[in-house]
């Protein structure tokens, strides 16, 4: 039931057949690839404490199951310890600096759409530890990372967080409205107005936690005074602040009125609530997270995603939180539906159990936890001269 796992978009490896060399090449079966930040034990070192609580997440996870239907872990290998000591020094946060000299722990890579999304309690622990704010990246919106950050690893890790930033683009919320990639440049205040839809759904998903929102507006060149004056509009008559950030072109100076706002909110008392709670079934779980953050009427689970969220409450497995992974492209699980869809059919294809992280995963759509490379793969564009100065890779 382990999938093998590889750090390579190579769409040949999502489901390959294994063992065909004879009896001492393992038996002849079915099986696929996990890309890196989608695999359990990438989630392992990102919800583990310690060294041991490292292991004993590790010896819990499921690997197979034997003939009689029970669960083989892989504790049962006696490798844990082995593998413990490969990720010793993984477990451990890397601190870094940006530009301006601030110190910033950037550690674990799950992807929201396929995974967590979050980065390690011990990076956030060690942040809280030496800084008076501390900000942390929950990927791919209020859909998806802030409600695996919020529901997963704010219960795992004991965190209760003080506010919520949700960022924007004017560039983006006018796709949501309608607007092709290459006619974004252009204002377009109708398009800003119908694509807001997107925006004010993430709005009222946080709110559904009990904590204060503040909207950042990342700055183009392309927008205009007209567009993020309406965009703050449209913010002030949901209840919302929308401040403007420049930090990408003026660096911390352009982000301080921002950061006087999310001050602000911090101190402030929040309500901080999960989405769900623990005693109810898995099946229950991933029905309101559907309905209640991608404003799905119903959720369609297929045959196989029925039977074995089944066996893993009869294994012991029902009070675990719930990771969908889906496309980060849509609020839905169509990554062509724009704006904010609702009223539709949530399809659940198939659930994985991560009994080590501690979390069931729900498959929706067509989604892939092996993707593709792009059209025009990065490696395209990275060459060597005969000095060895390499280019393209940023």
């Amino acid at each position: 039931t382990w999938k093998r796992c590889v750090d390579l978009n190579d769409r040949a490896l999502r489901n390959v057949v294994i063992g065909l060399g004879g009896r001492l090449d393992g038996v002849p079966r079915e099986d696929g690839f996990n890309i890196s930040v989608a695999s359990e034990v990438m989630a392992v070192v990102c919800l583990s404490n310690s060294i041991s609580d490292l292991k004993e997440r590790l010896g819990n996870i499921v690997i197979a199951s034997k003939y009689d239907g029970s669960y083989v872990k892989f504790k049962e290998l006696n490798s844990v310890g082995a593998v413990a000591a490969l990720l010793k020094d993984a477990i451990r946060p890397n601190l870094v600096q940006t530009l301006e000299k601030t110190p910033v722990f950037v550690h674990g890579g799950p992807f929201a759409n396929i995974a967590h999304g979050c980065n390690s309690i011990n990076a956030t622990k060690c942040a809280l530890a030496l800084g008076d704010y501390v900000v942390t990246e929950a990927g791919f919106a209020a859909d998806l990372g802030a409600e695996k950050f919020l529901d997963i690893k704010c219960r795992v890790g004991g965190l209760k967080p003080s506010a919520v930033v949700i960022v924007a683009t004017i560039r983006a919320l006018k796709m949501h409205g309608g607007v092709s990639i290459s006619e974004l440049s252009t204002s377009n205040l109708e398009a800003l107005k119908e694509g807001f839809q997107n925006l004010q759904v993430h709005i009222q998903n946080i709110a559904k936690f009990g904590l204060p929102v503040v909207v950042a507006v990342n700055k183009f060149i392309s927008d205009t005074d007209e567009e993020i004056q309406l965009l703050q509009k449209l913010c002030d008559s949901v209840g919302v602040k929308a401040v403007l950030n420049e930090g990408w072109g003026k660096g911390g100076k352009g982000a301080k009125d921002l950061a006087s706002v999310v001050v602000e909110l911090c101190e402030k008392e929040s309500n901080f609530n999960y989405l769900y709670p623990q005693n109810i079934s898995l099946k229950e779980k991933i029905e309101k997270i559907a309905k209640e953050m991608y404003r799905a009427d119903r959720v369609d689970f297929s045959a196989t995603a029925l039977k074995k969220l089944e066996r893993y409450e009869a294994e012991g497995y029902s009070e675990l939180p719930v990771c969908i992974a889906k496309t980060q492209n849509s609020i839905s699980h169509d990554k062509t539906w724009r704006g904010a869809p609702k009223g539709y059919a949530f399809p659940v294809r198939d659930v994985q159990l991560y009994a080590g992280a501690g979390f069931v995963v729900a498959l929706a759509g067509d989604i892939m936890t092996m993707p593709g490379l792009p059209k025009v793969p990065a490696a395209c564009n990275i060459d060597v001269d005969d000095d060895g100065i390499i280019s393209g890779l940023f």
